[in-house]
């Protein structure tokens, strides 16, 4: 019964444009071009700045994506698309965020959404942003700590599947998302197992700043469903409720364009330092006690210590040994420190056990400990 509803839900989910706004061609040099079903205009842009690719998935689908390059972009944004859409209908919008945004974009078609071959379903939108994710990883050298993930409607589904997955992840943008498929539908408050698409769920999973844009009067998606989102986010950036807005139109309202430009600026200048402090406390770390602070567990030495600490200087002149015998630690064929001379810096160890080979190089900060740690010897 449960796999019935799930397949019902996925027929409701998916409105792939029959016929696709754009085909597939391929050049004399077995370049992929695409081209508008309509009058087989090529979708072009300035030379060398697209790149029509066609990537293999886990599920043996193989899907088209564009890659728009800007050559003053920081950062890269992964567009997933709403369920009634495809690439040839968004490349005009594509266009306008490249430039706008000053980044470069990946955007794709789902399996069975233009010219990607196989069917829609949850599962496969999963396959689907996974490979392009792979690709942008293999192909462009793109890390997630330079990558935004955005997600539009149905596509915040893949959106979040995958951002649950990338802890460094540099942004996350939900456009007029969804809590989930059935939410949709009727306004359960539980998740039921056949749901598809349980945002509610994998948006706690998500680490890195979350920007939640809906619209008031969105008449597909209530705006409930944002507001829900944007209250679960565990680094929710300031949301964006565009007043009047519906489903499809809220990149025509001057604030849309605004917001988002101001997210993706700050995104770029957000420092490594204030992402760990903001992804440290997540991170389950052991505690230290006090005995392992004093005493490493890795010392060997039978006196309980596995470095000396030097005394310090008896006056402020005395910045090396008073006596010749001490000077001649400090060549480079020296091992052994001269424990004998007794000079007013150096301090002997009350046992024979404490000889540890010292060369100058390890002659730093007071301390002759080759690990570079101060620990104070029991045997002085």
């Amino acid at each position: 019964m449960g796999c019935l509803v799930s397949h019902l839900a996925a027929k409701f989910a998916f409105f792939p444009p029959s016929p696709p706004t754009y085909q597939i061609k391929t050049r004399g040099d077995s370049t992929p071009v695409a081209v508008y079903t309509s009058n087989s205009i090529p979708l072009t842009v300035e030379e060398g700045s697209l790149d029509v690719l066609l990537l293999d998935t886990k599920s043996g689908n193989k899907i088209v994506a564009f890659y728009l390059k800007n050559p003053y972009a920081r950062l890269t944004l992964l567009y997933s698309h709403g369920n009634a859409a495809d690439l040839g209908q968004l490349f005009d919008l594509f266009l306008q965020l490249k430039a706008n945004l000053r980044v470069n974009l990946m955007g794709y078609d789902y399996s069975g959404y233009g010219a990607s071959t196989g069917k829609p379903s949850e599962s496969n939108t999963y396959a689907d942003i996974e490979a392009v994710y792979e690709c942008l990883q293999t192909e462009y050298g793109v890390s997630q700590e330079d990558l935004v993930l955005y997600g539009q409607s149905v596509g915040s589904g893949p959106t979040l599947h995958l951002a649950a997955k990338l802890p460094r992840l540099r942004g996350v943008v939900l456009h007029s998302g969804i809590l989930s498929g059935l939410r949709v539908v009727c306004h359960v408050k539980c998740t039921l197992c056949f749901d598809i698409y349980k945002n509610v769920n994998k948006i706690r999973k998500v680490k890195c700043p979350t920007l939640v844009i809906h619209g008031t009067e969105d008449e597909v998606v209530n705006l409930l469903h944002g507001n829900g989102l944007w209250k679960m986010a565990k680094d929710a950036y300031e949301p964006l409720w565009i007043k009047g807005g519906g489903h499809c139109n809220l990149e025509l309202y001057p604030e849309y364009i605004r917001h988002l430009c101001r997210f993706i600026h700050e995104m770029e200048t957000i420092t490594t330092k204030t992402r760990l402090s903001k992804i440290k406390p997540t991170l389950r770390l052991p505690k230290k006690s006090k005995s392992n602070r004093d005493t490493p567990s890795s010392c060997t030495n039978p006196c309980g210590c596995c470095c000396i600490k030097t005394r310090q200087a008896e006056c402020l002149k005395c910045r090396k040994p008073p006596c010749l015998k001490c000077s001649d630690c400090f060549k480079a064929n020296c091992c052994i420190l001269n424990w004998k001379c007794g000079c007013c810096l150096w301090r002997k160890p009350t046992c024979s056990d404490v000889k540890l080979p010292k060369c100058p190089a390890c002659l730093r900060c007071g301390c002759f400990a080759c690990s570079r740690n101060c620990i104070n010897c029991s045997c002085w």
